[in-house]
């Protein structure tokens, strides 16, 4: 008999993560890896697409230890597992193990519902992850970021952040975190049209990519759209630190490593290792440190430093595009 999950406890035997929106089906799996290394720093993390799972791989991962560790298993995309690897799952269903979380994402759809289904008829606790696609939703979601950090925001101040970032929830995210760090008190309309008037034509974070990608002139292109539109210049220093830093961290990270075992390491999303990975191309060990150099300088400028936090901005975007393109011959 299925062990019944009737609370919200992030260490219920089974996690069902129902939904197609990327940041809430991560923030699932980062809920119940931080409750499991709460209780067991040791806790091994084990983080799988469907073609890592063959018949007889899910009974390996949660076979008994020598040693009782903690784990938590991760199966992304469980709407495409291979029928013989559902079976596995469902059998497991019926016989959860101790000391493991087994967490599915499933998209939620036609595709793979009998799994669904069953993981739901046995008792999984379930973490909806809907696609915001209404305007609604997302002002929600706004809101709760806010009320999450402890700090307040006008109505208004959210209305204008949705409107100006647009449907992107980590970008969403990200603007509420960058909002709580650099604003004392209630964060109100002007402080959010301050930071991010027409960020949603021309966001911080398409300059940095552009400028890592090695694509200077586009890269200019989008920095000058963003500061006539008034994205405040300590945005784009922050992405383009963000930027080069990723491209770092993944350079020195183990080669042939799969992107769940890559993010688990180094903190970042699975899906930020694949687009990181695409830009890595012509990076040096070199390039990376020029680069951070030229970001520390542009953030000096654009806070004090300099006479001309624009020019200060361009000069960076081109020197980290230059060592972008530096190891492509």
């Amino acid at each position: 008999m299925a062990r019944k999950s009737t609370t919200d406890d992030p260490l219920a035997p089974v996690t069902l993560a129902v939904g197609q929106e990327e940041l809430l089906l991560d923030r699932a799996v980062q809920q119940v890896v931080a409750a499991a290394r709460t209780a067991d720093p040791d806790t091994d993390v084990r983080d799988l697409m469907p073609d890592a799972l063959r018949p007889g791989t899910l009974a390996e991962l949660t076979s008994p230890s020598l040693f009782a560790e903690r784990k938590v298993v991760v199966v992304r995309n469980a709407q495409d597992l291979a029928a013989d690897t559902i079976k596995d799952v469902k059998d497991y269903l019926g016989t959860p193990a101790e000391e493991i979380t087994l967490v599915l994402l499933h998209a939620g759809g036609a595709k793979g519902k009998g799994l669904l289904d069953a993981a739901r008829k046995a008792g999984a606790r379930e973490v909806a992850c809907p696609k915001m696609t209404k305007p609604a939703d997302r002002l929600a979601f706004v809101r709760s970021e806010f009320r999450a950090t402890g700090r307040s925001a006008t109505p208004e101040a959210c209305q204008a952040l949705v409107d100006a970032i647009g449907s992107d929830l980590r970008e969403l995210a990200s603007a509420v975190s960058q909002l709580v760090a650099d604003v004392e008190g209630t964060i109100d309309e002007a402080v959010v049209a301050r930071y991010y008037t027409g960020r949603a034509e021309a966001s911080s974070f398409t300059v940095a990519d552009r400028a890592v990608e090695g694509r200077a002139a586009e890269a200019l292109e989008a920095l000058r759209w963003a500061v006539s539109t008034g994205v405040a210049p300590v945005l784009i220093t922050s992405a383009l630190a963000q930027g080069v830093r990723a491209i770092g961290k993944l350079a020195s990270a183990p080669r042939g490593a799969r992107p769940g075992d890559l993010a688990r390491e180094l903190g970042m999303p699975p899906w930020k290792i694949d687009r990181v990975r695409q830009q890595m191309r012509g990076w040096s060990a070199d390039g990376v440190a020029v680069a951070l150099r030229a970001v520390a300088e542009a953030d000096a400028g654009v806070k004090g430093g300099g006479d001309d936090p624009e020019y200060a901005l361009e000069k960076a975007v081109v020197t980290i595009a230059r060592a972008a393109r530096a190891g492509r011959g």
